[in-house]
């Protein structure tokens, strides 16, 4: 954290920290349960945070089941610690850990991505050809970033020419850091961008707002710039919980940061710093940026929106897989499930989402398992401890209906404070790890 923190302040983290720890441990041992005996074939496509909390969960739960997760990648990345790094106040390292570190001993791990899913013969075809049967299946394979869709983007560009971009990995974070740090230097003309449609962690676009008018005010260079945020969605909005967005908008007036509507980032020649926006109208307009930070749409990954699994219907959400919003539970498919970021639900692509519904698609999927309805429901629960300068933020947790459903007794939703911070800063990743080995 910042060299700028307080003693007391120091002190407090150190305190709070291994209180947190404390709790974390204790409620990592569950209430001792028989375990549900099955010889069935459970497949798990995705070893990100949901996926490894399934196969916690389950092979913890069931005696004699045979569980497969398919997923070539070795590294985890805790993702909702990439603003941190992005904004310099995490090192890089955090956010690294490996998939070995989380994966049950007696499930097997197939290091291959899932190409092509076919339910009416419940099997999973891998990239490199491998055919793998299942009885269950659990979808968890997140979401894939569009870069593709703005014209003269590359991301290996992140980093230089004052491009930035949180999302696409641990290393795009850094550098996004970097060139935040170099352009509050001198200040100058930043562009932060918004697309439509849905997107992992909605509010790191904010995030990133907020935390880089707080640079440069900390840098003394805020007279020297102008902070546009660039949204491509109707008048008014930059998140889609109406409460959550009037807030945001009273706050940015008082810190002149200027948002404007219906602006779609289309197109960006890197080299010449110039980002082209689509308006409502259609035409276009060319913007000079010092800093430009990019959010791409977003989109099911193929395997699944190229699949019967995805949904069909004009009006749903084309190519998110088709689950039932209370269950999880796939509409046409009665044994496939899904968690986290793929699902076609009317909100939760965050880790709080997975850590919440995780448990309550291990419940459903037993019952479905066992010949029973599933029997518990999920009301869409989502967090987003939302960054407004360095040591305060407003932990904002909100549920399908986009109403406020606080848990913390006392701390007010629309409120910055320096405890929605730590929350941020120190709290949550102990939380994310305990949820990946199934014990919160």
């Amino acid at each position: 954290m910042s060299a700028s923190l307080t003693p007391p302040r120091r002190r407090f983290l150190q305190g709070a920290g291994a209180f947190a720890l404390t709790g974390i441990a204790a409620a990592s041992t569950p209430p001792a349960r028989a375990q549900q005996r099955s010889k069935a074939r459970i497949v798990i496509i995705g070893a990100g945070m949901a996926g490894l909390a399934m196969a916690n969960r389950l092979h913890r739960e069931l005696d004699g089941a045979r569980i497969t997760v398919i997923d070539s990648k070795r590294e985890h990345n805790y993702q909702p610690g990439y603003t941190l790094v992005a904004t310099g106040i995490w090192p890089v390292s955090k956010v690294r850990n490996l998939n070995q570190e989380f994966m049950p001993s007696g499930v097997d791990w197939i290091t291959d991505m899932a190409a092509e899913i076919d339910p009416e013969t419940q099997t999973v075809t891998t990239l490199g050809g491998a055919t793998v049967p299942y009885d269950f299946l659990v979808v968890c394979p997140g979401l894939e970033l569009n870069y593709g869709a703005i014209e003269g983007m590359d991301v290996a560009a992140i980093g230089q020419h004052g491009l930035g971009s949180v999302y696409a990995s641990p290393d795009a974070a850094a550098a996004t850091w970097r060139v935040m740090d170099t352009f509050r230097q001198d200040g100058g003309q930043a562009f932060l961008t918004l697309p439509t449609g849905p997107l992992k962690c909605a509010g790191a676009p904010l995030k990133m707002t907020f935390m880089l008018r707080d640079r440069l005010a900390q840098a003394g260079t805020l007279a020297a710039s102008e902070v546009n945020f660039m949204s491509a969605l109707p008048d008014g909005t930059v998140f889609g919980v109406p409460s959550v967005n009037q807030k945001v908008l009273e706050l940015w007036q008082g810190l002149d940061i200027a948002p404007q509507y219906q602006q779609t980032l289309r197109a960006v020649d890197i080299p010449a710093r110039e980002a082209v926006f689509e308006q409502a109208d259609g035409s276009t307009r060319t913007e000079n940026y010092d800093f430009l930070h990019v959010v791409p749409p977003m989109q099911a990954p193929r395997v699944v929106r190229d699949s019967a699994l995805a949904w069909q219907d004009e009006g749903t959400p084309r190519g998110w897989l088709e689950v039932n919003a209370d269950t999880l539970q796939h509409r046409r498919y009665p044994n496939v499930f899904g968690v986290g970021d793929v699902n076609g639900t009317p909100r939760g692509k965050t880790a709080a989402t997975v850590k919440t519904s995780a448990p309550l698609v291990t419940e459903n999927l037993l019952a479905v398992m066992a010949d029973r309805e599933p029997p518990a429901t999920f009301n869409g629960y989502t967090s987003c401890p939302l960054l407004v300068r360095e040591g305060a933020a407003m932990l904002i947790e909100f549920d399908y209906e986009g109403r406020l459903v606080p848990t913390i007794p006392g701390l007010a939703p629309l409120t910055p404070s320096y405890f929605g911070w730590f929350t941020k800063y120190a709290l949550l990743k102990p939380a994310y790890l305990a949820a990946l080995r199934g014990r919160v």
